[in-house]
């Protein structure tokens, strides 16, 4: 199948090479995680792994959210979404998520995990794999942006669990990514880095003038079809105390098709199994 991308096949390579970066650093640290460890100590090692492979900058901070924190229960201000001294116990949920960026290509990966057996995490993560393939069909379809979060919403309430993602800053289940281009120093505000912000906000301007966004949620601003390029798309869900999630790049095309720039993934190699073996 041809593809009229907006990024070539080159780009899109190093873009999947850092992704596959990402998710090793998170499946590596979350491997290792033993009772007792910090949310702290576990975005910390994230980081360390991450540098020590070249990563110079971040579009976030690394995240680590342990327990019901999973769920982002009782989340109202953003100061929440930090990394704390929670400590990981047997049977606990964890999320780790990181956004590394290497000679200005950017990741932004979600990997959820469990110390010990948890069933409900267990149940949830089996019926996560839904919303991959629902939001990539729903975007090949051309329906907008704030209609396919719609269809994330009644799949939630179908299932039965919490929408989490409603819980990120502006309701987003994902946003635009592209290469970072900027001359500012490597500095980190708020949990993000400054080059990184620069080019969303002036992504941001751009799409405004265009009556879109490179933010996707629910309100009258997602009401177009995704715009061609890349999105770290990450539908988030949550039951009695246990969220889930994944997050990786999405490819749109200009010709309106829409794919997932890998399939060689821990939740993906996770849900292929499962299938195989049901």
């Amino acid at each position: 199948m041809s593809h009229s991308a907006v990024v070539d096949a080159a780009e899109l390579a190093r873009f999947r090479e850092l992704q596959q970066l990402a998710y090793e650093a998170a499946q590596s640290v979350g491997e290792g995680l033993e009772p007792g460890v910090t949310e702290r100590q576990a975005a910390r090692r994230i980081r360390e792994y991450l540098v020590a492979r070249g990563v110079q900058d971040w579009f976030h901070t690394p995240f680590a959210w342990f327990g019901d924190r999973t769920a982002f229960r009782r989340f109202k201000v953003p100061l929440q979404f930090f990394p704390t001294n929670r400590r990981l116990a047997e049977g606990m949920p964890f999320i780790l998520d990181c956004a590394p960026v290497r000679d200005g290509y950017v990741a932004d990966i979600g990997y959820a995990g469990c110390l010990g057996e948890n069933r409900v995490f267990e149940r949830l993560m089996d019926d996560l794999g839904a919303y991959r393939q629902l939001i990539v069909e729903q975007v090949r379809a051309g329906n907008t942006l704030r209609d396919i979060y719609g269809a994330v919403d009644a799949l939630i309430s179908e299932q039965g669990y919490d929408n989490r993602h409603q819980v990120y800053p502006g309701r987003v289940i994902a946003h635009q990514v592209g290469k970072v281009h900027s001359r500012l120093p490597t500095f980190m505000v708020g949990g993000f880095g400054i080059r990184s912000l620069q080019t969303l906000f002036g992504d941001l301007l751009v799409e405004r003038m265009h009556h879109r966004s490179p933010l996707w949620a629910d309100g009258e601003i997602s009401n177009h079809p995704a715009t061609p390029g890349m999105w770290a798309v990450e539908p988030h869900i949550g039951f009695r105390g246990v969220g889930v999630k994944f997050e990786e790049i999405l490819v749109v095309t200009t010709d309106g098709d829409a794919y997932w720039l890998d399939d060689d993934l821990p939740h993906v190699r996770r849900w292929s199994g499962k299938v195989a073996t049901a």
